[in-house]
């Protein structure tokens, strides 16, 4: 993957400190950029839409339960 590809994934949104990461479905995590607080959304199986903007990075775009 590099900066500025779309990235269209599945996995476990959890908090990390001060913000969030998705636990991949394929192993991995990707710390995100978010623009709300996916209050509802989290330890829950979600899908995920964004841009890479950096290793292991992503501005997200959307994010709704899998």
């Amino acid at each position: 993957m590099t900066i500025g590809d779309p990235i269209d994934e599945t996995g476990t949104l959890l908090r990390d400190g001060g913000g969030f990461v998705l636990r991949l479905d394929g192993g991995g995590r990707l710390r995100l950029e978010l623009r709300r607080m996916p209050v509802d959304e989290v330890e829950k199986h979600v899908r995920l839409v964004g841009v890479l903007i950096g290793p292991d990075h992503v501005d997200v775009e959307g994010l709704r339960l899998a």
